[in-house]
């Protein structure tokens, strides 16, 4: 009976802190939309692992450095970032995968983009938090 009564509170102790990294993921996930909308340097630069590859719905895939460069030169520019559905689709201690149904607008290469997208996204547990490692966006309708 002691072995069964272990075993529950070793998974609900599991559960407990996937929920709680949920909630920390779903905080990191906001602060990167918000981050890309106002180009907050700083915040990009914590919350994007160095060997993210963020790939876009036309095919065009940045690293990092090309994010942060894009948006202070306005190349790129977010004006909104809204996601309409999050799905973490699975999580552990050291990694997630999230997919989301996101609306987003801006501007690219001064033409004016509204788009819906469908979005996998794949984030680590660094020392520093929750860290985009990829994404890949593709178009919704």
């Amino acid at each position: 009976m002691r072995f069964i009564i272990s075993i529950c509170l070793v998974f609900i102790s599991f559960s407990a802190i996937a929920q709680v990294d949920s909630v920390s993921l779903k905080e990191s996930m906001s602060k990167l939309d918000q981050a890309l909308v106002s180009k907050d340097e700083k915040a990009l630069t914590q919350l994007l692992n160095e060997d993210v590859s963020y790939g876009h719905s036309n095919g065009w895939v940045q690293k990092k450095k090309d994010i942060i460069s894009d948006l202070a030169s306005g190349k790129l520019v977010y004006t909104k970032i809204e996601n309409a559905s999050v799905m973490i689709a699975a999580i552990n201690s050291n990694w997630a995968t999230v997919r989301t149904n996101t609306n987003a607008e801006g501007n690219l290469g001064g033409n004016a983009f509204q788009l819906k997208l469908h979005i996998l996204e794949v984030w680590v547990k660094t020392k520093n938090g929750w860290q985009l490692l990829a994404r890949q966006s593709t178009k919704l309708q």
